[in-house]
């Protein structure tokens, strides 16, 4: 204790953070790098392989129902005219009415030469032979590399396969901007917050995905090679969305495959707390492809305040796309999200520079890039319309219309058939941490707390997670609320933190203060709604909070080592957890207020 009063922080980190590496995974990306960096790195959670398949799909994915109905046409626009009245702009059926000439008249089509920013190439699928022929390595002078690395993108079939062969698998930013020609296959391990089991994605190999991302980021970015992460330990911050049995699969990854010596798990949520220094507040997490919801008092996570929102940022990005469409300010170039991944990097970059919520019309003029297969990627410059719309259908859900994304065949699966008997996090649920004293040792038939659980992994969580199909002011009133006591409820309505991606959109703020503060019942007792302003970037809030846990954790009562989880897997009774959230919560204050 002497030690950590008279230690600077700063010093602290450095000391203890150089050997703990913090992944903290989602959907869309994920986030990881060492305790002791001020930032991680933020990477698409993507891989795309080489594949010889005919015919060949672009996508490895699971089914989606991208058809909007006309039941479900017709509640976005109606959400889109309720939107409208509130931030002041005309309603659909009146732009249609007023507009003598088409928006479109202020487009300029065609393509755009722009700065050098705005150059975009696709990625070079190709990898030298290290056999190359002495002749062609001799002949290289500049003008014919040039010419060969031309001829290379242009028409690679013509190369002999000695010259050059095609990469394996590719990763992050480059998998997306693969061209559509070229035979890769993107994989997306992780969607809406879970595995991307189906029919076309197996298990395995959405494990098998993951290892090879998490393997490739921590040797090309953090120069960790296999042979010294034994001295290296884990801190995996994982969404409240995730299931124990994915959760376990990951921390076996992570202690078998990837070989690191220890690993611990936290939630999310809770480690958003600790990044902004907090001891108590409600975190709402807004990600790309699912949004959540929780209470933390005192430091300690409450699992009744839990909530889901099957919705994020990807979806304000195609509803960007939809309402460009309906006011024709869109180019006449062939948009596709679901084949074109390089299509959804586009929007998701337009959405964060562009969109904001404030009242009246927003306009804009930018340039919108298509990519079209054989052909080299254009630039169309337009005016984008009505960009303060999109963002609001976090408040109402039936304007984003998300994608269907149907469970995967569980109950047919043999790998599915267990129930589980340890929660992953408990130690973030509850305050009291010893084993139950009414419940004899043979409570669970079958299974003996002195063996290894390996058949016991879970899919079905033991505490539901049930998906909420309200708006986001909503669901943070239902979870505020649902703590039972006005004292908490008043501190948590003026304590709301916002993480995630999305929590950067301009005008957010007030928008929320406005709409949670209008969704509270008029015979609630509380007048006051409060967002508080983060310390650190709402993207990486929940990572900082990992390495702060990480490092300020002086006894690892929680800890899993890689020996004790290879050959015992865990123990029903180990009773490792955290004691003392308390102290954790008051160093993580010091750290942040120093």
């Amino acid at each position: 204790m002497e030690y950590l009063k008279s230690v600077v922080p700063s010093q602290l980190i450095s000391e203890r953070g150089s050997n703990l590496v913090v992944i903290n995974p989602g959907s869309a990306n994920i986030r990881i790098g060492l305790a002791s960096q001020d930032a991680p790195f933020n990477i698409p959670h993507c891989i795309a392989r080489y594949t010889n398949q005919v015919p060949k799909r672009s996508v490895q994915d699971q089914m989606l129902n991208s058809q909007v109905t006309t039941a479900q046409h017709m509640e976005r626009e109606r959400a889109y005219d309720v939107i409208a009245s509130l931030i002041k702009i005309p309603f659909l059926d009146e732009e249609v009415a007023n507009n003598s000439f088409p928006r479109k008249m202020g487009r300029i089509d065609g393509h755009h030469n722009g700065k050098r920013d705005t150059v975009f190439t696709w990625t070079d699928v190709h990898e030298r032979d290290p056999t190359l022929s002495v002749t062609v390595e001799s002949s290289s002078s500049k003008d014919v590399s040039q010419s060969l690395d031309q001829h290379v993108e242009t028409d690679s079939k013509e190369l002999s396969p000695s010259v050059i062969k095609y990469r394996q698998f590719i990763c992050g930013e480059d998998a997306l901007k693969i061209s559509p020609i070229e035979p890769y296959c993107l994989h997306r391990p992780i969607r809406r917050g879970h595995f991307n089991i189906s029919q076309h994605y197996s298990m395995q190999q959405v494990l098998e995905d993951l290892h090879a991302i998490w393997d490739w980021i921590l040797i090309e970015k953090l120069h960790i090679p296999l042979s010294e992460r034994n001295l290296y330990s884990a801190i995996l911050v994982v969404p409240e969305t995730f299931d124990n049995r994915e959760i376990k699969d990951m921390l076996t990854m992570v202690l078998q495959d990837l070989r690191f010596g220890s690993a611990v798990v936290h939630q999310e949520g809770l480690a958003a707390v600790f990044g902004n220094g907090l001891s108590s507040a409600c975190v709402v997490n807004m990600g790309a492809q699912v949004t959540t919801i929780i209470c933390i008092e005192d430091g300690v996570a409450l699992p009744a305040t839990a909530k889901t929102l099957p919705f994020g940022g990807e979806d304000v990005s195609r509803c960007l796309l939809w309402t460009q469409r309906h006011h024709q300010t869109w180019p006449p170039i062939r948009t596709d999200i679901l084949s074109k991944p390089v299509d959804l990097l586009m929007l998701n970059r337009l959405k964060e520079f562009y969109c904001e919520i404030k009242e009246g019309e927003v306009d804009a003029v930018a340039v919108v890039h298509s990519y079209e297969e054989g052909t080299p990627a254009g630039s169309h410059k337009t005016r984008l319309t009505a960009l303060n719309v999109p963002p609001m259908g976090l408040f109402f859900p039936m304007l984003l219309v998300p994608d269907v994304y149907p469970p995967p065949p569980r109950a047919c699966d043999d790998i599915f058939r267990f129930h589980d008997h340890e929660d992953m996090l408990e130690e973030t649920w509850h305050t009291e941490y010893s084993r139950r004293p009414d419940l004899p040792d043979n409570v669970y038939p079958g299974v003996n707390v002195n063996f290894p659980m390996w058949d016991s992994y879970p899919v079905y969580a033991t505490k539901p997670k049930k998906e909420e199909n309200v708006g986001l002011a909503e669901a943070i009133t239902s979870s505020i609320l649902s703590t039972g006591r006005i004292d908490l409820q008043r501190k948590l309505f003026l304590s709301i933190q916002l993480v995630g991606g999305v929590a950067l959109t301009r005008g957010l703020v007030p928008a929320m203060e406005e709409r949670v503060l209008h969704a509270i019942p008029s015979n609630e007792a509380i007048d006051t709604v409060e967002v508080l302003q983060s310390r650190t970037n709402p993207s990486f809030a929940s990572w900082k909070g990992g390495a702060i846990i990480g490092v300020l954790d002086f006894g690892r009562d929680a800890w899993i080592h890689r020996e004790d989880w290879i050959n015992s897997g865990i123990f029903v009774a180990s009773g490792r957890k955290y004691k003392d959230s308390y102290y954790l919560q008051a160093q993580a204050m010091c750290y942040m207020n120093s």
